[in-house]
């Protein structure tokens, strides 16, 4: 869904003072080393259907990528709708199918192949509005917000194409896990992505994950921050925060140091470590209203996204990253990927197989100890060790446009150490001096 102010108040009051408390619920092993990967299935391909992403899946599994997640697949409302397609987020059946992507045996045919290729699925579920024309909205009214004058309301001005639902009663709550329960059920759908979940009452998505997972456990991604939705309900938060510094160091607001400074004095303290944080340069919101990553990062793009899958917490590609997607993807009509080859398809290669071999990389309590290392140069370069019982590597990173020779003054490791994506031979220590050209890293194993 398109971000509004609102999330910047949801923002503001996320960084108040939470106590870091361990989750409830136990995420599921499959996750702990996957690639996360966003499907816009109507620009996804010319024919914008589950068949042609279907057919995509081998190349999918072949670029690394663990879990895909599906814009919502649901039809999609009339009344009110914007532009000639309208919005995903709209939507008008909550345990329906989207014509434009194909059938239910479709659906079910593409959850098979992905499981058979060892990947899972998970879909976009809008719990916090329908369409217009969603039946509740005569069958049942009493779901809905309404104002003074008794007239049911969107939750947001901008987006005039959906009604607001009233989380104050319990019938809608029932429905709205029944609905959940459904695609878990009828589909071996594996978890959801929940739109605007900030939005939503954190009682309402406890009570659904604890109902979900009786079915079989999933896992459960919140679009918002708030570390209370780890305690109970969501395996994985977006790491907006993140993002922001990325999106500023690249543009010069920000450097190496202010980077550190959050990790130190606002992340870590937040969050669990158990808790999972959803890394990305860019995804549908992104990538749509604010601009492609290189119109962002610049030259930064391949450095932020080697943070992405190295920091603590999981990656997300979104579709056409691998390649090089200029695109900024229409969201109310059709405006399909147009694919080419590009060397991001190789760098993610790397970083997946990177992420799938090295433990200390995976996320949450399968990883290692995240510790920042000091340099030389800490306003510019940034330097952190991932260490766990079984694997720990090291990274410095150059987080300016200029090429710069730094001295570690600490690293989590010494010895004969490979650079995991050169194969470069090296003898890791305190004071030891590394050149990066601008916007560069390296990263570390020990031999």
């Amino acid at each position: 869904m398109k971000k509004t102010g609102i999330f910047l108040l949801i923002f503001g009051i996320a960084f108040g003072s939470f106590a870091q408390q361990k989750p409830a619920i136990k995420t599921v092993e499959w996750s702990k080393n996957a690639t996360i990967y966003e499907v816009n299935v109507r620009q996804f391909s010319e024919s914008g259907t589950f068949k042609a992403v279907e057919a995509k899946l081998p190349e999918l599994k072949e670029l690394g990528v663990g879990i895909l997640w599906l814009m919502p697949i649901n039809p999609i409302g009339e009344k009110n709708r914007k532009l000639p397609l309208g919005s995903y987020y709209a939507v008008r059946n909550y345990t329906g199918i989207n014509p434009e992507f194909g059938t239910e045996a479709h659906f079910h045919d593409l959850i098979k192949k992905a499981h058979e290729l060892g990947m899972k699925v998970i879909i976009d579920w809008v719990a916090n509005h329908t369409a217009w024309d969603h039946p509740w909205v005569l069958t049942n009214p009493e779901y809905y917000t309404k104002n003074s004058k008794g007239e049911m309301i969107a939750p947001v001005e901008d987006w005039a194409d959906v009604a607001d639902l009233d989380y104050s009663n319990q019938g809608l709550r029932k429905d709205m896990i029944e609905s959940m329960k459904y695609w878990v059920e009828e589909f071996d759908l594996d978890g959801f992505r929940c739109d605007v979940a900030g939005m939503v009452p954190v009682e309402f998505w406890d009570s659904a994950r604890k109902e979900l997972d009786k079915v079989k456990p999933v896992f459960m991604l919140a679009e918002a921050h708030e570390p209370e939705l780890h305690n109970h309900a969501f395996d994985m938060t977006y790491g907006w925060q993140f993002k922001d510094y990325f999106n500023n160091i690249a543009q010069g607001k920000h450097n190496a140091d202010s980077l550190r400074s959050y990790l130190v004095n606002k992340e870590t303290k937040m969050y669990h470590p158990d808790n999972y944080r959803m890394l990305f340069i860019t995804n549908h919101d992104e990538n749509t209203w604010n601009g492609n990553e290189f119109k962002r990062l610049g030259d930064a793009y391949q450095v932020m996204t080697v943070l992405t899958f190295t920091l603590p917490g999981m990656p997300l590609i979104y579709n056409g990253q691998e390649a090089g997607m200029t695109q900024e993807l229409k969201f109310f009509e059709k405006d399909p990927i147009q694919w080419k080859d590009h060397s991001n398809k190789a760098l993610y290669k790397k970083l997946t197989s990177l992420r799938l071999k090295h433990s200390s990389l995976w996320s949450g309590e399968y990883g290692g100890n995240f510790k920042i290392q000091t340099t030389s140069d800490d306003q510019n370069a940034f330097s952190f060790s991932r260490k766990n019982e079984e694997d720990e590597i090291q990274v410095v990173v150059n987080l300016t446009g200029k090429e710069m020779e730094v001295t570690l003054k600490s690293t989590g490791f010494v010895g004969k150490s490979e650079e995991l994506l050169t194969g470069e031979t090296i003898n890791l220590n305190s004071g030891l001096k590394v050149k990066l050209a601008p916007w560069s890293w390296k990263i570390w194993g020990k031999k």
